[in-house]
This record gives C-alpha cells, sequence and structure tokens, in this order.
C-alpha cells in the first residue's frame, strides 16, 4: 500500500488535480491522477492476490477509493463473489465521479442481467443519495435495451429523493430511453410522476442529444413545466 501511494503521487498531475476537483465536489482529497492510469494500475493489481489487496487497501484518498472500486470490477470472480464486493463498496462511493466511473466499468452486468436487477432494487429505495444513484446508473449502462426498456421508465418513474445527483442520474437516464426508444419515452414524458426540476432536466438533457433532430427538439422544448 506504501508503494501504490508512492506510485500515485509520482503520477500526480497538478493541472488536472485543479480541473477535476472545479469538475467534481468533495475531492479535496484528490491526488490528481489521470482516469487512464487508475485503471492501469488496477489491472496490475486483479494479476495479484486482488482479494488480499481489497482486504487491506487504504481509502484516504480519492484515487485509493476509486482505484478499489475498479479492481472490483476487473476482477475475475464469479457473480456472487463480486455482489458481495460491491456490497461493500457501495456506501464509499461520495461523489458523481467515483460512482460513474465504478457502474460504467462493471461489464459482468451485460451478462448477469437477472441477477444484477434484484441486486439493485434495494438501493433504489434507499435515503442515502449516491446509493440511489449507483442503482440509476447501472439502469443507465445496462438496462435502457428492449427487453428492460418498460421496466426501466417505470422504475425510474418512482425513485424518489431530493438529492441533484439522483435528480440529475435520473434525467440522464431517460434521455437516453428517449434516444433508444423516442415512441415509448415521448408516452411516457406525457403521463409520469416526475418533479418538475428531474423532468424538464430530461427535456434539457434529450435536447443537447446530437442523435435527435431539429424538429424534435422543438418539440421537446414546448413540452417544459
Amino acid at each position: 500500500m506504501d508503494n501504490l501511494r508512492n506510485r500515485l503521487f509520482e503520477l500526480a498531475d497538478d493541472k488536472y488535480k485543479k480541473f477535476h476537483s472545479n469538475l467534481c465536489p468533495n475531492t479535496e482529497n484528490i491526488i490528481g491522477v489521470r482516469l487512464p492510469q487508475l485503471r492501469e494500475i488496477a489491472k496490475e493489481i486483479t494479476k495479484g492476490d486482488w482479494r488480499g489487496f481489497l482486504s487491506t487497501s487504504k481509502e484516504d484518498y480519492y484515487e485509493e477509493v476509486l482505484i478499489n472500486g475498479l479492481v472490483i470490477a476487473y476482477a475475475k470472480c464469479d457473480v456472487d463473489e463480486r455482489l458481495n464486493y460491491i456490497k461493500d463498496f457501495v456506501p464509499k462511493i461520495y461523489n458523481w465521479a467515483i460512482c460513474d466511473t465504478f457502474c460504467n466499468t462493471l461489464k459482468f452486468v451485460n451478462k448477469n442481467k437477472e441477477a444484477v436487477w434484484d441486486f439493485i432494487q434495494p438501493y433504489l429505495k434507499s435515503s442515502k443519495e449516491f446509493e440511489i444513484r449507483f442503482a440509476v446508473v447501472i439502469i443507465l449502462n445496462y438496462y435502457i435495451t428492449e427487453d428492460y426498456i418498460d421496466i426501466v421508465l417505470e422504475t425510474l418513474d418512482k425513485v424518489r429523493h431530493n438529492g441533484y445527483y439522483v435528480k440529475m442520474a435520473v434525467a440522464w437516464a431517460i434521455s437516453i430511453c428517449f434516444v433508444k426508444f423516442e415512441e415509448k419515452t415521448m408516452l411516457y414524458l406525457k403521463n409520469n410522476n416526475l418533479d418538475d426540476f428531474t423532468y424538464n432536466k430530461s427535456l434539457q438533457k434529450i435536447c443537447e442529444s446530437l442523435r435527435v433532430d431539429k424538429k424534435t427538439k422543438a418539440l421537446i422544448k414546448s413540452m417544459k413545466r
């Protein structure tokens, strides 16, 4: 662990540290190492005793927390073991960058849809902002598909939390639903239980998409509450 921390400080980039700190709240403990380098370190760790690493790893710095999450995502293990590690890791998520990077690295979800869908359900009802965001970002990364679109829209409509990062994640997910399944999502937008902020942010994100034509964007803008 001391060698890892020394390596992280050797890789530190002060300009990136300042940039990322401004972009992402709650990063007072950031060293300033770029994500591709963190991914490489995590992959190296998974080639050795990664279980031992996770059992003794330190989490004083942003990068150390993120590396732990990446090791869990990259490690070779069965579904149940990985889900147990994920369960332990989720409470450690304290900003959107850790959440989103961790979620979009969990590629095992693609081959274990049913098990992971069941796994994330309790998080959708959590009182903690980043636990809910974790579940929503898992959904937007892996479940906006033909098989799941109906239940995804139904699920997103039931998310209730005042946290900014929950509302933004739901809006982001709905915008992806629209891009992939415009007709179904349009019907949903005309009849939903979203709060005004999340609803309007959903429309905004749809209009920001390069995959939505000008005519459709004009219609979407006219639907603002």
